[in-house]
């Protein structure tokens, strides 16, 4: 299922941070629509989740699998560039293999 596309802003992966309260689906979608301007429906089982570090913090990674339906990527000033990628090219460009074995996931089981 190689022709999926993945979202890579610059050349790290996005995170989704979740605020006060938040629940985790409703934060993913919101960090999407803010950081892409992309409104993302997003399907509400996870696909995985795993446990990673940023910076010294530890957090807990819930991957889930969306799409949009149509639209422009607008960035947010957090992000200089966007591209749309392949699974095998985010396999290359990402530098967390968690991540890229959650794209495989998401790739491998969509409906």
């Amino acid at each position: 299922m190689e022709n999926v596309r993945w979202r890579c802003a610059g050349r790290r992966a996005r995170t989704r941070r979740r605020g006060p309260g938040e629940q985790p689906l409703a934060a993913a979608a919101r960090e999407a629509r803010e950081e892409s301007g992309l409104t993302i429906e997003i399907e509400p089982q996870p696909l995985t989740a795993y446990l990673a570090k940023r910076n010294q913090d530890d957090m807990l990674v819930v991957v889930y699998r969306g799409r949009s339906a149509s639209g422009e990527v607008v960035l947010s000033s957090e992000h200089q560039a966007f591209a749309w990628m392949t699974v095998g090219e985010f396999a290359s460009a990402c530098s967390f293999p968690s991540l890229v074995e959650a794209a495989r996931l998401a790739a491998s089981s969509r409906s």
